[in-house]
């Protein structure tokens, strides 16, 4: 397990420093960013991606529902000098605003939907509809299930952290692994949690455009952007063609980048 995980804010800082060198002039084509965008992050942890928006004088507000997390994240803005609104809660379990003007000119979902089971993925989608103006965008980053290290099995500890592709096999052998590699119950737990959440392409492609969504950008990279801060790689796009291959690019996408707009009429939503 590498030192990030342990010291939070050093996480916060790289958190950061990668928003504001790509996710900022990603979604900037898309919207305004400025003193009157609101910007949520839904699983904002502690709260690095939100930064340098505030930086910019958007208003932000995340949610997570780890307590630990949402107390560091007030803590770091607070000792960052910047405001922001930290939301302890499950995003399914939170209310939808009552007022659209309480909506969202933009949504953050980064490392997060690769954690959500298959059968709450397709509620999860529906229920960000209703946090989102009608010209705004949600901005998704994950990786690709088959990447090298799709599986987040560097959080793992000892040398199976360090293997590729183990992810890829059987659940038997996968969990053995780990097991000899002195993985806790509970980190064995977590990964086997992640390897049935798994999301690939087409699988992403197919959920959003099945529950209202239209994909405005897509951008897939051999090279994922944070690797600058994780390892001084710098940020490299997938060749355009290899991007064509459907489920063959899985293998080569270290981290996916989506810009989503909103194809239904949010206000005549029912379930909201």
């Amino acid at each position: 397990m590498q030192s990030r995980h342990h010291d939070r804010f050093l996480y916060f800082r790289e958190q950061s420093n990668t928003s504001n060198d790509y996710y900022i002039s990603y979604v900037r084509p898309f919207v305004a960013i400025d003193s009157h965008t609101t910007v949520l992050e839904i699983g904002c942890g502690e709260g690095g991606n939100l930064l340098p928006f505030a930086c910019l004088g958007c208003k932000v507000t995340g949610i997570d529902k780890d307590p630990e997390r949402i107390r560091q994240a007030i803590m770091f803005f607070r000792e960052s000098g910047k405001e922001g609104q930290f939301i302890l809660s499950d995003f399914m379990s939170y209310p939808c605003p009552k007022m659209v003007s309480e909506r969202f000119d933009v949504i953050l979902v980064h490392d997060v939907i690769e954690h959500i089971q298959p059968s709450e993925k397709y509620s999860f989608f529906m229920h960000i509809h209703g946090f989102l103006k009608r010209d705004g965008i949600v901005f998704f980053g994950f990786p690709a299930w088959h990447n090298p290290f799709g599986g987040h099995q560097q959080i793992s500890v000892g040398f199976a952290s360090r293997l590729p592709f183990i992810h890829l096999l059987p659940n038997c052998i996968y969990k053995g692994l780990l097991y000899r590699s002195g993985a806790s119950r509970e980190q064995i737990d977590e990964l086997m949690l992640i390897k049935q959440a798994r999301m690939t392409i087409e699988q992403f492609d197919k959920l959003a455009m099945s529950t209202g969504y239209r994909i405005a950008d897509r951008t897939l990279w051999l090279v994922n952007p944070h690797y600058k801060q994780k390892f001084n790689l710098s940020a490299r796009r997938l060749w355009p063609l290899l991007s064509s291959l459907p489920y063959i690019r899985n293998y080569f996408t270290t981290s996916a980048f989506y810009i989503l707009s909103d194809k239904l009429d949010s206000e005549k939503i029912n379930y909201l």
